[in-house]
């Protein structure tokens, strides 16, 4: 029996000076809504794969927005059944926080995992990001409201 293991990532959130937060709406699952996040690529350190992830994803980069903290745990969720991927279980992910250098910052979602965005409030956010995520957006963001 092989062991499974849960993948590791990195979830990047982005504030302005109002204390939103920029949520993208998923292409596969319209109306669901959640930060940028992905996996870790091997050799990579997980403020690399944020950095990354966050470009891939929503076009933002040093220009646009600056590393202002990280949360100092790793949050851990399972997949539901039919989500799980081969021997994955789910992800461990590390979570990085960063600030728009300016409110007119506009991102561009890549159009594959992402294609629309907007600045919401935090609780709106946790409202929406799907089931299986919700512990993880409500412990790491909650401690920050």
């Amino acid at each position: 029996m092989g062991s499974l293991q849960f993948r590791a990532g990195t979830v990047a959130v982005v504030s302005n000076s109002k204390g939103r937060v920029l949520a993208f709406q998923r292409t596969d699952f319209p109306g669901q809504w959640q930060l940028p996040q992905g996996g870790i690529d091997v050799g990579e350190s997980p403020v690399e794969g944020a950095w990354r992830e966050l470009e891939e994803e929503t076009g933002l980069g040093p220009t646009d927005v600056r590393l202002v903290d990280e949360y100092p745990d790793w949050t851990v969720y399972e997949w539901p059944d039919g989500v799980k991927r081969g021997a994955r279980l789910g992800q461990a992910q590390r979570w990085f926080f960063f600030e728009a250098r300016n409110d007119e910052v506009e991102p561009a979602p890549d159009g594959d995992e992402f294609d629309d965005w907007k600045w919401v409030k935090v609780p709106w956010l946790v409202d929406q990001v799907v089931e299986f995520r919700k512990p993880s957006y409500q412990r790491v963001l909650g401690a920050r409201s």
